[in-house]
């Protein structure tokens, strides 16, 4: 079954509308004011839409209001049952300190077809469209870095990788520089460095590394529609996480998830920029009026650009 189009622009007025509350609190150094605004919005916009929207990733549980928690049920009731999962501000240190990277993101799929993933790490791998088999969480990094320097006819010294800057990648990094593999070092916003493999003009070949769970799924629903390669393996580290994933039906705790179990069938991406960044425009405001800018993506109609919106403040 396919998602009907028309839900496309509904789905980025609500991140847009997340994005432009969000961005009044841009600079002003509380990164929790500045996601509360993004999540009453965009609570407010999805309880207009035409559907049964389950929360199967959100931010939390349901007695950590005010965020969209996994569970929450969402739409006017009236319309297709789908799945949604959301990250009102992805990188809210960025909104908070005014850097470039902050972005409203959802991503909804039909009912039972998006992954319900626990609020944990994830090890994951992504790049562009590959053949089959030829990188591989569980290969060596040295053997992922050749075979695609191999397969993209590129010298090593000319692949660059994307990974968080962080303590927990100190020896992964290490062997990148060893290899002499270029590297594009990111502090936040996992879900942007997914996607930077969507597509040669962002200039990154490999992302890698320990990030979000719920990021590494809402990234894979984009990279789905762009034909890439990505696999993602959750870290239960504790007894919380265990127990969360038990009850979500999760029992092999060491499994690689291909990215056609993270994501099935049809699904739309939308992230609007909160501040500009190398894939989208933050939010200008003009007037009375602000414009936004969009990344979209649908499946089944092949659906993958930048739409620019203007809406009335």
């Amino acid at each position: 079954m396919a998602i009907d189009k028309k839900f496309i622009d509904q789905f980025i007025k609500v991140t847009s509308k997340a994005a432009h509350e969000s961005s009044h609190q841009v600079g002003k150094k509380n990164k929790e004011a500045a996601d509360k605004a993004a999540v009453d919005s965009m609570r407010t916009e999805l309880n207009k839409i035409d559907m049964t929207g389950k929360v199967v990733i959100g931010e939390g549980a349901l007695d950590e209001a005010p965020m969209l928690y996994t569970g929450e049920v969402l739409g006017t009731k009236n319309g297709p049952d789908f799945d949604i999962a959301v990250d009102p501000v992805e990188g809210t240190n960025f909104a908070a300190y005014n850097l470039p990277g902050a972005i409203s993101v959802l991503a909804i799929a039909e009912k039972g077809n998006l992954f319900n993933a626990p609020e944990t790490y994830m090890e994951k791998i992504a790049t562009g469209k590959i053949e089959k088999g030829l990188i591989d969480l569980d290969f060596p990094l040295e053997k992922n870095i050749k075979n695609l320097s191999d397969f993209k006819n590129k010298k090593i010294s000319s692949i660059t990788a994307c990974i968080l800057d962080r303590p927990r990648h100190a020896k992964i990094i290490n062997k990148l520089k060893e290899l002499k593999v270029n590297l594009k070092l990111i502090t936040d916003g996992d879900v942007l460095g997914a996607l930077y493999v969507s597509d040669p003009k962002y200039k990154v070949d490999i992302f890698l590394g320990i990030g979000g769970g719920p990021e590494g799924v809402l990234a894979a629903s984009a990279l789905d529609a762009y034909d890439c390669h990505f696999q993602g393996r959750f870290i239960f580290d504790n007894d919380k996480n265990v127990k969360e994933a038990k009850e979500m039906g999760i029992t092999n705790f060491s499994k690689k998830y291909e990215l056609n179990e993270i994501i099935k069938g049809d699904s739309i991406f939308c992230a609007t920029g909160i501040t500009t960044n190398e894939v989208i425009k933050g939010i200008n405001i003009i007037g009375d009026s602000y414009v936004s800018e969009t990344l979209i993506t649908h499946k089944n109609s092949n659906t993958k650009k930048i739409i620019k919106k203007t809406y009335p403040i």
